[in-house]
């Protein structure tokens, strides 16, 4: 996976295709700029939020100037050879979208809850079903994913202050993921699953007090110990 975070990229296309390419684009940190003559409704929302930049004009040799990613939705053969000949005279990693011979790299669907990426891949096969393998494994990830691994850090982080060995690390994370903490999570049930936490850590000769991890990880709310 290429770390586009605070680059530039550029990408050739306004359709709902584009936008998908240009939303993953922009969630990985890149300064996204996007050039067609025309915009989908979903490429104009990214703009008013600020997520890219548009350019209303057709694509043109020399727009690509600067770009360290290159990624086109068009089935224009001739701009698709135009957009090949200049990345490739710059160096530049291109991905033509559903044209594999046109493309350096692939750009996975992703599947991201906060520092959890997932990436499906078919090697440019079928984008399509990546996406929609990816969308069926968001019902696997459900969104409190972010804080579950959030949560997963704040325990790593004792448990390697306490010098505790790769091995016993290890069992721990097994037993974390066989927890409630991620259904206590999704019930929105924040400070049972610091208990629940603490307790796990206390089994492994780490005492402290869900207190103290609300004050690490709920940040802004007070904490308050749950009843029964």
């Amino acid at each position: 996976m290429l770390n586009v975070r605070g680059r530039p990229a550029i990408v050739v296309g306004g359709d709902s295709i584009a936008a998908e390419k240009a939303a993953a684009l922009a969630a990985c940190g890149a300064s996204v700029g996007v050039i067609s003559p025309e915009f989908c409704g979903e490429m104009r929302e990214l703009a008013a939020r600020g997520q890219v930049t548009l350019f209303c004009k057709r694509y043109e040799p020399g727009d690509l100037t600067g770009a360290f990613v290159v990624v086109a939705a068009t089935s224009d053969q001739q701009m698709i050879e135009a957009i090949w000949q200049e990345t490739q005279q710059r160096g530049q990693p291109v991905n033509i979208v559903d044209v594999p011979r046109y493309c350096s790299f692939i750009v996975p669907s992703i599947l991201r809850r906060g520092k959890l990426t997932v990436a499906v891949s078919t090697e440019g096969a079928s984008p399509s079903v990546a996406k929609r393998i990816r969308q069926q494994l968001e019902e696997n990830f459900p969104p409190t994913y972010e804080e579950f691994i959030d949560l997963a850090a704040l325990a790593r982080a004792y448990l390697r202050r306490q010098g505790v060995s790769y091995e016993k690390r290890d069992e721990f994370f097994r037993d974390f993921m066989a927890s409630s903490i991620l259904e206590l999570l999704s019930a929105g049930k924040v400070v049972p699953a610091l208990e629940a936490l603490a307790g796990l850590l206390g089994a492994y000769g780490i005492k402290v007090q869900a207190a103290e991890l609300a004050r690490e990880f709920v940040q802004g709310e007070e904490y308050a110990p749950s009843k029964g």
